[in-house]
């Protein structure tokens, strides 16, 4: 049955209609928002797949028809990769959602959004997340929901539930809410350095505001969801987990009291390997049952060590930081280099600066950006230990390298002050917790090491969270293990004045204020000791730039001038080019960029520019080249494509009767220009320029 549901939602209405599209799917809803329309779908498979996860895979699609837009690419239709931006939303619904299965629940379960329009004031992303929530509300499928989601700025001080687009970069607070009825699921985004108390009132804020997101939800489903599939959670084997608990706790907690990593995972792989030999011949074919059975057994013993003996497996205190180097200055060629480790956690951060022709290009729904700053992030197989084909980005790293660069964009010198593009490339060498956060702290690193004059030191950290009923216990800097087993991973990342980025997930089904304050609070402390440990190493930027980093030159000429620097079908601009070895960018302002690698060459590139562009002045002495005779005058060439007049009268100090007796073709004078007139044309005198001469 076809079901229209509206209401209200920052000023604007927001609908949900289900019955209409993909009726075929377990469940389908069009989100509306203006003229902003996703269809999202989701499907899960009948059969169970033999796995230790839920096998959940999400996909969110801009399609150019959307916008009234055909794809620039090559074969004109969406192909290849997801873009950035399609790989983070799919994460922004991937993550709030997924702790609403049932745990044991293992039938291959696809979300798939799709932007049918999209209005150029509406992001789709918020409507895609309501979307995926109120479709699987309304199927057969397993969810403990429903959620909501709105996007929360702060404009000229002032809270706003899902601004346009266009307001976007008036605002210091930016982030996306995802919450239940009761707390917040998921918060992603970021603000321009502002204080703890201010981002947790924009959160709660977006959580009030989603409420009648949650109801129209509610009341869709009451009219047309269907009834749920039955599941029942497999229920353990009670001999055999009293057998394993026996033969192997105790094993698994001396194994969790190893501190270094590799060793303590080592202790774990013989624990489990022992016990696997050791039931092999009673229990033949239950090893499935066996390894589900020791991973809750792993997880509640590193949950009680921290909940009941009130200590984490590597002996530090709740709140206490690992030790921490920074080194700078470490790679000779690149323009900064940065090696941040903490704990077992290590990145190398490679900071590279160019032109404005070397900035990104993205093609989105709304036209296309141009990036000036660029962070990658790179997690090889090296870095924990493993073995595994290198490819592209992952959709992990996509996401590392998203909110590391929130964190760090906010803090980087305005264009007018700093005219280059830059990029940071991480290459994480060692992981056990939070190489996202270490990302950031090395780039800043980076950034200071290559004379970059960034507004200050920015650092990220991890929290974690282990919760029991009333009985919470949060973690700074978590390990690995410490968010395999816990119940948040909470990321902060600013200067010691405020946030500048946070990402926050959960695996229980919501968070309270009071939880997320005490978060935030230690969080902000943490924060505060890594950025002393950071500027112990570097306190401030390197006053120059690299020697191997390119030189900017920007300088503005006479936008009637441009043609002439261009040339006829861009010869004369690409002959200086190849000639100096540097790039070249010209606007319509007037505005001239020359970027070279050395100052030699960035000289002799403004020199030849400027050789074309330069205005003549009056009372000014030029060399000149006599480029046609005429009975009156001659015509001095005095600057490329400049001409002027000398007449006969200003030829000698004596009376000339034909201009030929003093001058010809092809000779060089000094001239004076004696006056430039309001329509250009230019009066020279040779008689001036001998006299003044001597």
């Amino acid at each position: 049955m076809e079901t229209l549901l509206k209401t209200e939602i920052g000023g604007r209405t927001l609908s949900i209609e289900s019955g209409k599209l993909a009726k075929q799917a377990s469940g389908a809803v069009e989100v509306r928002y203006g003229d902003t329309i996703v269809l999202v779908a989701v499907v899960s498979s009948h059969e169970e797949r033999p796995s230790d996860f839920l096998p959940l895979t999400v996909e969110y699609q801009e399609k150019g028809y959307a916008a009234g837009r055909i794809p620039g690419n090559y074969f004109r239709r969406e192909i290849g990769r997801p873009s950035e931006k399609e790989t983070l939303t799919a994460r922004i619904i991937d993550r709030p959602i997924r702790p609403l299965f049932p745990k044991e629940y293992r039938c291959e379960t696809q979300v798939i959004a799709t932007v049918l329009s999209m209005d150029q004031e509406n992001d789709p992303d918020i409507l895609a997340m309501i979307g995926a929530s109120a479709a699987l509300e309304i199927s057969d499928i397993p969810f403990e929901g429903p959620i909501a989601c709105v996007r929360v700025a702060r404009i000229d001080g002032q809270l706003k539930i899902n601004p346009i687009l266009n307001e976007y970069e008036s605002s210091d607070i930016n982030i996306i809410v995802a919450g239940s009825r009761t707390g917040v699921v998921m918060v992603e985004g970021g603000g321009n350095i502002v204080n703890e108390s201010d981002m947790l009132e924009a959160i709660f804020f977006g959580h009030k505001a989603m409420q009648p997101i949650i109801d129209m939800q509610l009341k869709l489903k009451e009219i047309n969801g269907i009834a749920k599939r039955s599941f029942t959670p497999p229920e353990r084997d009670a001999a055999l987990v009293q057998i394993i608990e026996s033969k192997a706790a105790s094993k698994i907690y001396s194994a969790l009291c190893v501190p270094e990593k590799t060793n303590r995972n080592a202790a774990l792989f013989q624990v489990k390997t022992e016990m696997l030999e050791a039931l092999q011949e009673t229990y033949p074919d239950r090893q499935d049952d066996i390894n589900a059975i020791f991973k809750d057994l792993l997880k509640r013993i590193s949950r009680d060590i921290i909940l009941k003996e009130r200590r984490r497996i590597d002996n530090r205190k709740f709140d206490e930081i690992r030790p921490i180097t920074c080194d700078v200055g470490i790679l000779p060629r690149p323009h900064g280099s940065a090696l941040f480790t903490r704990g077992e956690t290590q990145v190398l951060a490679i900071l590279t600066l160019g032109s404005g022709q070397d900035e990104q290009r993205v093609e989105t729904l709304i036209g296309d950006e141009l990036r000036p700053f660029m962070l990658h992030y790179n997690f090889p197989p090296y870095s924990v230990g493993e073995v595994r084909r290198i490819g592209g980005p992952s959709r992990r790293d996509i996401g590392h390298g998203g909110l590391s660069t929130r964190a760090i964009e906010k803090i980087l010198p305005p264009r007018e002050e700093f005219d280059y593009t830059i990029r940071i490339v991480s290459e994480v060498l060692e992981s056990n917790g939070s190489s996202s956060m270490g990302t950031v702290c090395a780039g800043t690193l980076a950034l200071m090491d290559g004379g970059v004059p960034i507004q200050a030191p920015v650092s990220g950290i991890a929290m974690g969270l282990v919760k029991e009923g009333d009985d919470v216990v949060i973690l700074s800097d978590i390990l690995g293990d410490e968010d395999h087993t816990g119940d948040m991973d909470f990321k902060v990342a600013g200067t010691k004045d405020g946030i500048t980025a946070l990402q926050m997930d959960i695996k229980i089904h919501e968070l309270s204020k009071d939880i997320m304050e005490k978060a935030l609070e230690q969080a902000r402390k943490g924060r505060i000791y890594i950025l002393d440990k950071i500027t112990e190493a570097i306190r401030e930027p390197r006053k120059e730039i690299s020697p191997f980093a390119p030189k900017i030159i920007t300088f503005k000429i006479n936008p009637d001038r441009i043609r002439e620097i261009i040339g006829p079908g861009g010869k004369t601009i690409r002959a200086i080019q190849n000639e100096t070895d540097t790039k070249i960018e010209i606007d319509d302002s007037g505005m001239v960029k020359i970027a070279a690698f050395s100052q030699k060459e960035g000289d002799a590139a403004l020199n030849m520019v400027k050789e074309i562009v330069v205005e003549p002045e009056v009372g000014k002495i030029y060399d000149g080249t006599v480029v046609k005779i005429m009975d009156f005058g001659a015509f001095v060439q005095i600057l490329p494509n400049v001409d002027g007049l000398v007449h006969i009268s200003q030829l000698a100090a004596h009376r000339v009767h034909r201009v030929s007796d003093i001058v010809k073709e092809g000779d060089h004078i000094k001239v004076k220009v004696l006056e430039i007139g309001k329509d250009g044309k230019i009066r020279l005198s040779y008689k001036a320029a001998l006299e003044e001469e001597g």
